[in-house]
């Protein structure tokens, strides 16, 4: 079963506190230990880290036609802040990699199991075990 760990954190602004350059190389000390980790385990399918909200750019057509705007849809303490995929056997497996996330520390880690997902030929339906 594919589930996707979906990582929401506070945003980092001027307004807030700020990580010190030391507790930075510590989280990425521990986030390269967590994805070494998953790929040893085999069950790391994609990690990906977003750039904050602030780089973002919606795009929507609810109006009929398209609008692009910069900035994110709405403002938030948290936002969504990356994502990783796993291929495991069951939820249980699933919040067991959740709670060792590293930055669970400071944020929220969502568990959500995949309804279906593309690749280079196409959806697909992820595979439920027996």
């Amino acid at each position: 079963m594919r589930y996707a760990l979906v990582f929401h954190a506070p945003e980092l602004d001027d307004a807030g506190p700020r990580p010190t350059d030391e507790q930075i190389a510590e989280m990425q000390h521990l986030m390269n230990d967590y994805t070494a980790a998953l790929a040893d385990a085999g069950v790391l399918v994609t990690a990906e880290m977003l750039e904050p909200s602030s780089a973002t750019t919606t795009v929507t057509r609810r109006t009929g036609s398209t609008v692009i705007e910069d900035g994110p849809f709405v403002e938030a303490k948290e936002s969504l802040a990356g994502v990783f995929v796993l291929e495991v056997n069951d939820h249980d497996a699933a919040l067991a990699w959740a709670e060792k996330f590293p930055g669970g520390s400071y944020g929220v880690v969502e568990v959500r199991r995949v309804a279906v997902y593309a690749d280079e030929t196409g959806w697909k339906t992820p595979c439920t075990p027996e």
